[in-house]
């Protein structure tokens, strides 16, 4: 074949990939959805989101969809919320709701409530359908010692006004369960309690415990209460036992004290005994001494051993004595 033979097909593959490109490039299908649709958006328009790097359809789909439900948004607020990292498509259909709710909700802070991480389209439903919220099994101890728990359920209605900034659930069971233990813990008696659950959620309704959060609490309703512990008495056993064990370590202390002193004591009796012996192993040397120097004589000294063992006689016949006696006490 001839090259002139070539052109024409060559032409035909040119066209070809021209086209596959320009739809590639230029959404023009979607360009037709939105012409049909009753959106009025031009072609240079799609091509510039594709130069900013925005995915057309992520815009335009939810732009036809808030036209054909009668809300007020441009190409510009969507297109900038996408590119704020935002998800256009939640935003739009929170719109719609708020709209159909007849809650008043703008583009603004929808996206405000968007962008801060909260689920705008949720906080809607959740404004018109309140949530209930199910507390766990939270403990209080009234003035009797006894342990009451009680669970609740908090319904709460989003405040879209407040959701930006506010608390969340979290907080808000906190805030119900230190309600819950302050109401128990100033009854005088669980029983009072137990006959009327009621008390309990009109003192925690009462506080206005929504503040900064991003809810209105509607009501707190008791769902079970039970009984727990007698904290009580566990507290005075305890003390009791505490007390015991602090009596027996200081007479534990003043026993070995006891003990310490007695040792002591013996220790110096055989301290003194030991001086005693000194002593005495002195006398037979001052006897000699006196015999030696002539203070005594010889007959004064055997007088002297006669006196005593005349005296340890007499300590014998004593000792015998009253040996006898305590036998005829005893027969």
């Amino acid at each position: 074949m001839t090259p002139e033979q070539f052109m024409p097909i060559i032409l035909v593959g040119i066209i070809i990939i021209a086209v596959a490109v320009l739809f590639t490039f230029i959404p023009v299908m979607l360009w037709i959805s939105a012409l049909a649709a009753g959106v009025k958006i031009s072609i240079f328009t799609l091509i510039g989101m594709r130069l900013r790097r925005v995915v057309p359809n992520r815009v335009i789909n939810p732009l036809i969809k808030a036209h054909k439900a009668g809300v007020d948004v441009n190409t510009n607020q969507l297109e900038s919320h996408y590119l704020a990292g935002g998800n256009v498509d939640r935003v739009v259909n929170a719109l719609i709701a708020a709209q159909r709710a007849n809650i008043e909700l703008s583009f603004e802070r929808a996206a405000a409530i968007d962008l801060a991480g909260r689920d705008v389209l949720e906080a809607v439903q959740m404004s018109v359908n309140p949530k209930v919220i199910e507390t766990p099994f939270i403990a209080g101890v009234a003035m009797d010692g006894i342990e009451v728990k009680a669970k609740a359920r908090i319904t709460v209605r989003a405040n879209i006004d407040r959701l930006v900034g506010g608390a969340g659930e979290d907080t808000v069971i906190a805030r119900v369960g230190e309600g819950i233990v302050s109401t128990i813990g100033s009854s005088e008696d669980h029983n009072k309690v137990l006959e009327n659950p009621d008390r309990i959620s009109q003192n925690v309704l009462g506080k206005g415990l929504d503040a900064g959060t991003a809810f209105e609490i509607l009501s707190i309703d008791i769902a079970d209460i039970d009984i727990g512990k007698n904290i009580g008495a566990i507290l005075q056993t305890d003390q009791a036992e505490a007390d015991k064990n602090i009596a027996q370590a200081k007479a534990e202390e003043r026993r070995a004290m006891a003990v310490a002193t007695e040792q002591e004591m013996r220790a110096r009796v055989q301290e003194m005994q030991a001086k005693v012996v000194e002593a005495e192993a002195e006398v037979p040397q001052a006897m000699a001494e006196a015999l030696r120097s002539g203070n005594i004589g010889v007959m004064d000294y055997y007088n002297l051993k006669n006196i005593q063992a005349d005296t340890d006689m007499r300590d014998v016949i004593g000792k015998m004595n009253s040996g006898e006696n305590e036998e005829e006490d005893k027969s």
